[in-house]
């Protein structure tokens, strides 16, 4: 019988039971949170706002005292302390709220480090359960000292869980820790010309812009796109050399969001390390923001493997997880995600192989899907296309409008790469789904991680004797890989059903997540 768990005394102030402040820094960081939240009312009141009225001019200012004297308040009203096996935290000034976190229900610590952080030596620390949608607590800010010391608390407490004592702080120093993935500059290039990170910040920035000033921003556009071209046509170019300057203009931009999404790589991923102590995975990565987090082996749910075309023409993969902690989309990058950002197939395999020895990667039975598949996933390509052309066709008359058919050969390619290449395998302890045709994916899921489990048929499915089966799992991400295996055979749907049905512990917390089949 294991004795209840005190904070070790050799771990410093922090284990005493008297209330802490954070640190004396805490209400700038604090302020320049809520600064970013009321950053865009504010510019638009100031810029866009303007009638004459000279209190537009001083608006911001007057709103920028009003959050920093909030901030102050707020860092004069956070109080935390550690009693028996609880994180304490008080906070409020009119309304006083009192929270008691058990360490025990702890599963991951991620410190977020900016360079105002660095530069400061403090950390914002951030601790993770593996319920609910919300950190347990966040704390901003702590001096690097007293988060490792909040990190060594809980970890002391983790051993005491297992093992019914508490090991010494020098002891569980004493455990060794392994490196197994690290990112050189060379890797780190390379998935900055894979990735497509550029893209999708030009187009949020885009996006910004044109909700800012919708006028402006499309007539600034207008004017540089007839300036250009404007200037081109003074060359007096010919119908060949007119289509060489489209490639050379499109070829450019291209290059350009490479360069960017580069740069945006070696901002996340430059001093990556995945290292392994125990049970336990840690990345830290990141060149102006460091970040680290960790998580227990046990607790990742969901494991997949991306091959993108230009993966393979790297000859590389990545692969990434999914843990029981929150997923969170604006978490998404500060957790235990990219386990492997990018590396050589043999690297990927044998992480899996070491990580995940159950799943026998890259060994798998595979099963097809239906014969019929590949025209169930071509013919919505088909009814889309046809409207669209039919749309430009009365918009335009022309047969300019009818071009969009010549895509029907590349929707064909793709319904059959992707009726071809898509399937799943099973076996006593791993369901596997890949998905894809110039874009690979493959994902696997322990049997006994699985929450729930759904057969679905659809009008078009009972015409086609198929079903589709979709699982689910702790912590899952609507933005990643689901396991969704659709448009199989529906008496091997039903089979795989109840297979997976089977293998759900009938717990309290499973009972509801689970569905019943379709008749």
């Amino acid at each position: 019988m294991t004795t209840p768990f005190e904070p070790p005394a050799d771990l410093g102030e922090l284990s005493q039971d008297a209330p802490r402040r954070l640190h004396p820094m805490s209400w700038l960081f604090v302020l320049l949170v809520n600064l970013k939240e009321f950053a865009l009312p504010l510019v638009a009141a100031l810029f866009f706002g303007r009638d004459g009225n000279a209190f537009w001019e001083y608006f911001g200012i007057v709103g920028a005292l009003v959050l920093a004297g909030i901030s102050f308040v707020q860092y004069l009203s956070y109080r935390y302390s550690i009693v028996g096996p609880d994180l304490v935290i008080r906070e409020g000034i009119l309304s006083r709220n009192v929270r008691h976190v058990p360490l025990a229900r702890i599963q991951n610590v991620s410190l977020h480090r900016n360079p105002l952080h660095r530069l400061f030596g403090v950390a914002e620390v951030q601790l993770e359960s593996a319920a609910g949608v919300t950190p347990e607590a966040k704390m901003r800010v702590l001096s690097m000292q007293r988060a490792a010391e909040l990190e060594q608390l809980i970890r002391e407490v983790r051993l005491h869980a297992q093992h019914g004592d508490v090991l010494s702080a020098a002891q569980s120093q004493a455990d060794a820790e392994e490196i197994l993935v690290t990112l050189p500059s060379s890797e780190i290039l390379r998935l900055g010309l894979i990735s497509n990170r550029g893209m999708v910040v030009v187009a949020g920035a885009i996006g910004v812009l044109s909700q800012l000033r919708p006028d402006g921003f499309s007539r600034s556009i207008a004017n540089l796109g007839e300036r250009l071209f404007g200037q081109m046509a003074t060359l007096g170019l010919g119908p060949l050399q007119w289509v060489l300057a489209g490639v050379l203009l499109a070829l450019g931009f291209v290059i350009l969001l490479r360069l960017f999404s580069v740069l945006l790589a070696f901002l996340q991923f430059h001093g990556f390390q995945l290292v392994q102590t125990e049970d336990r995975l840690r990345v830290e990565s990141g060149l102006l923001t460091r970040i680290r987090a960790s998580a227990l082996r046990r607790r990742i749910q969901h494991w997949t493997v991306d091959e993108s075309l230009l993966h393979r023409w790297f000859r590389r993969q990545s692969l990434k997880v999914e843990t029981a902690v929150m997923q969170a989309a604006n978490q998404a990058e500060r957790g235990l995600s990219h386990l492997v950002p990018i590396g050589v197939p043999a690297s990927i395999e044998k992480m899996l192989q070491r990580l995940l020895p159950q799943a026998d990667w890259p060994n798998l039975d595979w099963r097809p899907l239906h014969p019929k598949a590949w025209r169930r996933m071509f013919r919505p390509a088909v009814v889309v296309l046809l409207l669209v052309c039919a749309g430009l066709s009365l918009g335009k008359p022309g047969a300019w409008a009818w071009m969009g058919l010549l895509l029907l050969p590349l929707a064909l390619a793709s319904a059959l790469g992707r009726g071809r290449f898509g399937g799943y395998a099973l076996s006593d302890r791993i369901l596997a789904f890949r998905s894809g045709w110039l874009n690979r994916h493959w994902s696997m899921v322990e049997l006994h991680r699985l929450q729930g489990v759904q057969l679905t048929r659809s009008l078009f499915d009972q015409r086609n004797g198929m079903a589709n089966v979709v699982v689910d799992t702790a912590g899952a991400n609507p933005f990643g890989h689901r396991i969704h295996i659709r448009y199989l055979p529906e008496d091997e749907a039903r089979m795989l059903y109840q297979r997976l049905r089977s293998s759900i512990e009938p717990t309290p917390a499973r009972t509801t997540a689970s569905a019943a089949p379709v008749r």
